[in-house]
């Protein structure tokens, strides 16, 4: 019997227009009251996170940040957390400005970004359609530098890094990784999202890393939480779709991986599901809880 779900939210739980489709509600809240853990994990801010937790009724635990940090919902309190420190962001800060590469920041309240572009470009037109009180918070700052020196009461949970260019991706790639005590993620292969621009579909597409603090996984947040929970490895789903998700599915009880995840996600995970646009979650849900 599984206790804990832990779902990843881009490319997963989230179809390539950045909702939840009904099927994919209707299985969580039968989960959920089956007596089953619902547990978002995800890379966005805290509060992005914590709104579609509100939205799904998903009342106890979300993690963030790739893992940066657990949040209680019912307590309103962080209870992990590994950040960047504000000496290492600067670092990361000077190498992105030195070589005219787009990142943003993340924190617990917000995105911080230059202009609207890639994965800050789909969150804007994702906040379209939801109220002020759910929608991600984008903050447009000229001098990231200046306002990430001058900023207080505000943790760092990672960055994401991106480019449409592989030859200027890998470069910069290469560069950050001399920096000591953080960890760049791998990643092979190019994000793909959709939005609307009118009555017009548009695919937007850039190879990107996300830096985090060292040794942040989504599994190593969630394998703390499961055990404050006194539930085993092996009463865990873990359910994703990219290379930040891998140690989740690798170590998870049952390791479910998209079926729009890249190939090497697929051969690690136990089960491969349909993609998130046809309701794969739904699909692993259903066969679990049957």
């Amino acid at each position: 019997m599984y206790k804990l779900i832990a779902i990843d939210l881009d490319g997963t739980l989230l179809n390539s227009y950045g909702q939840v489709s009904e099927r994919n509600r209707e299985a969580l809240k039968r989960a959920q009251e089956k007596g089953i853990q619902i547990v978002l994990a995800s890379g966005r801010t805290t509060n992005s996170v914590k709104n579609m937790a509100n939205e799904l009724g998903n009342n106890d635990y979300i993690i963030c940040g790739n893992g940066s940090l657990v949040y209680d919902l019912q307590s309103e309190e962080i209870i992990y957390d590994k950040f960047i420190e504000k000496k290492k962001a600067l670092q990361i800060i000077k190498i992105c400005e030195e070589n005219s590469i787009y990142y943003n920041v993340y924190t617990e309240n917000m995105v911080i970004a230059k202009t609207l572009s890639n994965n800050v470009l789909f969150y804007h037109q994702e906040n379209a359609n939801k109220p002020d009180s759910r929608k991600t918070k984008i903050n447009l700052v000229e001098n990231i530098y200046e306002y990430i020196e001058n900023l207080d009461n505000e943790n760092i949970l990672k960055f994401t890094i991106s480019d449409s260019s592989n030859i200027i991706f890998n470069s910069i790639i290469k560069k950050l990784r001399e920096i000591k005590n953080i960890d760049v993620l791998d990643v092979a292969h190019m994000s793909r999202k959709i939005i609307k621009a009118g009555t017009e579909e548009v695919q937007i597409a850039y190879y990107y890393t996300e830096i985090t603090s060292e040794n942040v996984d989504k599994w190593n947040a969630l394998k703390w939480l499961a055990e404050r929970l006194n539930i085993p490895n092996e009463e865990i789903i873990g359910i994703g779709d990219n290379v930040n998700d891998k140690l989740m599915i690798e170590n998870a009880g049952l390791g479910v991986a998209m079926g729009n995840s890249a190939p090497y996600i697929k051969e690690i995970a136990d089960r491969v599901v349909s993609s998130n646009n046809d309701d794969g979650v739904a699909e692993i849900i259903e066969e679990v809880i049957n």
